[in-house]
């Protein structure tokens, strides 16, 4: 267990300098282009990216040594983050102003690029908890790294609004090569004794490619599982409208500083969450958990921007945030029950692509079609004569709809799911799997 702990703690470092630059490169497009079409755009870029390596990255995992490939995510994010710091340096004010600059895009490419690199380690991780803990602490195991998530959330959501207000891209960019570079030397000390991945020790050694038709087969041996990604997908797709909207919304309410410290509060609710789970574990069928949590998610959302309220987005968000590693420790541990451990980067991998490949749809569409629909609707048009009165009008009213109706779809799925066979027939397939073999 100390090189789980070493690794949580490596990983901790690496999430900081990544969620760092997410949110200083949302907080300071928007700042400087005022566009929600922008930050739509970027939450739509960073989600194709995600969803179209995850099944590669999966591969990578699986083929190599977890540390390896944990090193070599650092490394080329490092690459990335010095490239966009020098592009950054060698551009001027006015083009990374300019929302049409291909300079600017080019610019928010290659930081995303550094912080894709990152997703690497979001699959190797869970694969180490398969090897490195025994099967009935697993749960909590998971619960701990939703903890490690939530400090990171608490530590760059602070710094971030501070970075992008007293030094912008520049000093953001600086922080995270240092940070890069501090993680790969504690990572190059840490041992970890990693079980080969070959099912039996006479298996015929597997070709290293990217081999999707063996892991579809993986997926669909396991009654269930395809519905539980696929549900996953749906919740990712509603997701995206956090992605493209939440940070314009907040910051129509408040100064960059002040939503970037109310989110270091807010992600304390990741810390007490993972702390909780780590104790008292999931429950005897997480999957059950998964989607009462959803359920009370989504419901929610329908309710969190009902008013233009500072406190009442806190409140929500706080109750989102706590909720979150619930979701994803229980959809971790269902699946490190029932894949083989020599498939598991491959599958966290294509659960990774599957349930991203839904957002950057939702990014995409709805940064423009908020932007150019939904707020006239609610600023002058029919939405503001009809419930403007109560539910209030002009920009931020608009996205404030797009979460309400967002909401309301989440619980009908969700509700829906609870009710499925497949909900039956995976939660029958954990109840009997074996763990597996480490």
């Amino acid at each position: 267990m100390t090189s789980f702990y070493n690794l949580l703690a490596n990983n901790l470092v690496a999430n900081i300098t990544n969620y760092t630059v997410w949110f200083a490169i949302t907080f300071w497009t928007y700042l400087e282009t005022r566009s929600v079409f922008a930050t739509g755009m970027i939450a739509g870029i960073y989600l194709v990216l995600t969803a179209g390596l995850g099944i590669w990255f999966g591969s990578l995992v699986d083929h190599h040594r977890k540390k390896l490939v944990m090193l070599g995510s650092s490394a080329v994010s490092l690459v990335f983050y010095a490239l966009s710091l020098g592009l950054h340096e060698m551009s001027s004010a006015a083009s990374l102003r300019d929302v049409s600059s291909v300079r600017l895009w080019v610019f928010i490419g290659l930081v995303m690029l550094g912080m894709i690199a990152g997703n690497i380690r979001a699959i190797a991780l869970p694969t180490l908890v398969t090897a490195l803990v025994p099967e009935d602490r697993r749960d909590k195991a998971n619960g701990l790294v939703g903890m490690v998530t939530g400090v990171g959330f608490l530590t760059t959501s602070v710094i971030s609004g501070f970075l992008v207000a007293s030094g912008g891209m520049r000093l953001t960019l600086l922080l995270a090569i240092v940070s890069t570079v501090a993680a790969l030397l504690h990572l190059a000390l840490v041992r970890v004794d990693e079980p080969r991945n070959e099912a039996a020790p006479d298996a015929p050694r597997e070709p290293r490619r990217v081999d999707l038709r063996g892991t579809l087969r993986v997926v669909g041996a396991v009654p269930g599982l395809f519905a539980l990604i696929l549900f996953a997908s749906f919740n990712n797709f509603l997701g995206g409208i956090f992605m493209a909207l939440m940070d314009a919304y907040g910051l129509s309410l408040v100064s960059v500083q002040a939503w970037g410290l109310l989110w270091g509060v807010l992600s304390t609710a990741f810390i007490i969450s993972g702390l909780v789970i780590a104790r008292t574990g999931l429950g005897a069928n997480p999957l059950r958990t998964l989607l009462t949590v959803n359920l009370i998610m989504w419901a929610v959302c329908c309710v969190f921007t009902l008013q233009a309220s500072i406190l009442l987005l806190a409140a929500g968000c706080f109750i989102w945030m706590f909720l979150g590693p619930y979701a994803e420790a229980a959809e971790h541990t269902t699946l490190q029950k029932v894949v083989p451990f020599e498939r598991q980067g491959r599958v966290f991998g294509f659960a990774q692509s599957v349930e991203q490949a839904a957002s950057p749809l939702t990014a995409f569409l709805m940064g423009p079609l908020t932007q150019f629909v939904v707020i006239p609707f609610m600023t002058d048009g029919w939405g503001a004569a009809a419930i403007g009165d109560w539910f209030g009008r002009g920009s931020d009213r608009g996205i404030a709809l797009v979460f309400t109706l967002a909401g309301v779809v989440g619980v009908l799925a969700t509700i829906y799911a609870l009710n499925s066979r497949y909900y039956r027939d995976l939660s029958a397939a954990y109840a009997r799997a074996p763990a597996p073999a480490a």
